[in-house]
């Protein structure tokens, strides 16, 4: 079955990666933070491209689909994870604020406004997977910078892109999901010697990416 070892492949890729970063963050500490991040990104292009080349378009799609149930968790609970690392406890209670707002109003959206899936399902607005995911880039970019919170962005961003390839979601789905996270962000989580601010674009009948930014003086 292709979509069964597309997904264990990508789980093996993950669980691969996941250790990789926590062995280079215990063997270099937080000093390296962007050592580590290259590397990081440098492995998660090469696991994908392990897991996706060799296989069928459907197979590729079921896991891009997977990709978005996994980064859902992973995005808030890295961002945990890094507060955690510099032992920012103002940050991880502003990210709870945060992701509490994010997601109390995503989900009072979804229950209020019940729209129909592409696939047919209930409840497609706004996107709960993108709600998650960007609750912890949003948190990451706000709070530690471009650096940190462009690749955040990015992995949220392809998140948000499984699930309309998955025909989980409309494009406005995932768009209001991510405006949700990033509003609620922008009140709640204070910069640490921030001046620069990138947010990714995602729009148009046509799938269109790019990015956005802001420059403080």
């Amino acid at each position: 079955m292709p979509g069964a070892v597309a997904g264990r492949k990508w789980d093996a890729c993950y669980h691969y990666l996941m250790g990789v970063l926590a062995r280079d963050a215990l063997e270099n500490g937080v000093c390296h933070f962007w050592e580590i991040r290259v590397t990081g990104l440098m492995r998660l292009v090469g696991a994908l491209s392990f897991a996706l080349l060799p296989l069928s378009p459907a197979a590729a799609g079921e896991t891009f689909t997977t990709y978005g149930d996994v980064g859902r968790y992973a995005l808030p609970a890295g961002a945990a994870i890094l507060s955690l690392a510099q032992d920012d406890t103002d940050g991880l209670k502003q990210l709870l604020a945060s992701g509490a707002i994010t997601l109390g109003a995503t989900y009072a959206l979804k229950h209020a406004v019940d729209d129909t899936r592409p696939n047919g399902g209930r409840r497609s607005f706004p996107s709960g997977h993108t709600a998650w995911a960007f609750t912890g880039a949003a948190f990451i970019h706000y709070r530690y910078g471009w650096e940190w919170g462009l690749p955040a962005e990015l992995a949220a961003t392809a998140v948000a892109v499984s699930r309309v390839d998955g025909d989980f979601h409309r494009w406005r789905d995932v768009i209001a999901s991510a405006a949700i996270a990033h509003a609620s962000a922008y009140f709640l989580v204070d910069h640490m010697d921030e001046n620069v601010t990138l947010m990714p674009m995602i729009g148009g009948r046509k799938p269109a990416f790019g990015i956005v930014g802001s420059l403080r003086f």
